[in-house]
């Protein structure tokens, strides 16, 4: 698969801080890649380059062969910070947008409206952009980025000001485009969702990428294979026996001290997914046992493991 965009030893430096520090990265065409890391790890800064807003002071970036001013039609961008003009109709901003990317006539009045039905905004037609919530806000500035169907979608922080129930619709929206065959890329400092809808992860940190791979292959990789077993009272015997399984290569009770968090050890069985049968034969029999869990580990678990602290202890450093 060819890269849709490519970046070669690029670095962006304002004064003595270093934001891009000589990333070296491919996007593959028809992915969905998000962009994870802190704020102020420097994805907007990435970003910028690859819209061509800034430029790197070392180092190349091809987007779709060339640049994103040669390829500006084909590419949707959604940034950061709120651009709608405050006093215009939505109906009125969208199809104004829709007009500079040659869509036109009968097709933008029902893309518009398509769109907007979409987005669960039917009512918002003939509001002005300043009388919309955050979030609504950030719905409308969405869809203006894709309203022309672009081959490449580009979205800085997108879930910004969303609440849960909007964050999951544009989700799935962001989802169904990529089954549409679009490459996506979004910038997130909200782990879990990127984890819910990416199939590639490229983690930033203080500027660097730490980490580039698909999803499938980060789980295998930094699995702990790690099971969560929850005790109706004090777990420290159910611990203690645990702990003597040859299975389990380490036993954590957690301060509820209900809670315990088995690591497995390397070599023992229950690959691909499963717990070992010595731990279940452990269990099964225990009437105080609430729940037993194989626990996934999270990205936020794999950028801990990778630069020693989470996404929010990197926000609080910057």
């Amino acid at each position: 698969m060819s890269p849709a965009i490519t970046l070669e030893g690029v670095t962006k430096r304002y004064g003595d801080l270093t934001a891009v520090d000589a990333v070296d990265l491919e996007v593959p065409e028809g992915s969905l890649c998000g962009f994870l890391g802190p704020n102020g790890a420097g994805k907007s800064t990435t970003i910028r380059m690859i819209m061509s807003i800034i430029y790197p002071d070392e180092g190349r970036i091809s987007v779709m062969g060339g640049s994103a001013l040669d390829r500006k039609d084909d590419i949707g961008y959604l940034p950061e910070e709120r651009g709608l003009y405050r006093k215009m109709r939505v109906v009125e901003l969208l199809r104004y947008v829709a007009r500079l990317k040659g869509i036109d006539g009968s097709v933008l009045r029902a893309r518009v409206d398509d769109w907007l039905d979409r987005m669960e905004l039917p009512d918002v037609r003939r509001k002005r952009c300043q009388e919309l919530s955050k979030g609504m806000q950030q719905k409308i500035q969405f869809i203006a980025s894709v309203i022309h169907e672009p081959d490449l979608v580009i979205l800085d922080e997108p879930f910004s000001g969303l609440d849960p129930v909007n964050s999951r619709l544009l989700g799935r929206v962001i989802g169904e485009l990529h089954g549409a065959g679009r490459t996506i890329i979004f910038s997130t400092h909200v782990l879990h969702q990127a984890e819910q809808i990416c199939d590639r992860v490229v983690m930033i940190d203080r500027g660097r990428v730490v980490l580039d791979d698909s999803l499938a292959e980060i789980r295998r990789t930094f699995d702990p294979r790690s099971i969560r077993v929850e005790a109706s009272r004090d777990g420290e015997e159910l611990l203690e026996r645990l702990r003597s399984l040859e299975e389990v290569d380490s036993a954590t009770l957690h301060e509820d001290r209900e809670t315990i968090e088995l690591r497995i050890g390397p070599g023992a069985p229950g690959e691909g997914g499963s717990i070992p049968a010595g731990i279940l034969d452990e269990l099964g029999g225990e009437a105080r046992v609430r729940s037993i869990e194989l626990r996934r580990p999270t990205l936020d678990d794999v950028f801990v493991k990778l630069v020693g602290r989470s996404v929010g202890e990197a926000d609080g450093a910057t």
